[in-house]
């Protein structure tokens, strides 16, 4: 199993931006398609940006154009660039396989606030 950190979160005024970073163990970039998932307060968690194995990025529409999902497979890494920023991306953000669900393992996440 994998260890999955996502850090880069932080509180940030509408329009502004984060980077958001998540480094994995293993292999695993190389391997699986990868995503960005969101969980708000109140609502289920959901895909908001994910990259093939090919590094085809895709998005949810409430994103495009604002988020661009990249990775680096040789560092285990992958990046979510969030300009633009509004009000209802508040959220915990996660990174993880693609697809994944509730039962397996995630990680601590990371808390994006976008407020004035």
């Amino acid at each position: 199993q994998v260890q999955l950190v996502e850090s880069g979160g932080g509180l940030v005024q509408p329009g502004g931006s984060l980077r958001l970073s998540c480094a994995a163990s293993g292999s695993i970039f190389r391997v699986v398609s990868m995503g960005w998932y969101r969980q708000a307060p109140g609502k289920e968690r959901e895909l908001v940006a994910a990259i093939t194995s090919g590094g085809r990025p895709n998005y949810a529409d409430s994103v495009k154009g604002r988020f661009t999902i990249s990775r680096d497979k040789a560092k285990n890494t992958m990046y979510l660039q969030m300009d633009s920023l509004k009000p209802e991306d508040t959220a915990v953000y996660y990174c993880n396989k693609n697809p994944a669900y509730e039962s397996e393992y995630w990680g601590q996440g990371t808390q994006v606030t976008v407020s004035s």
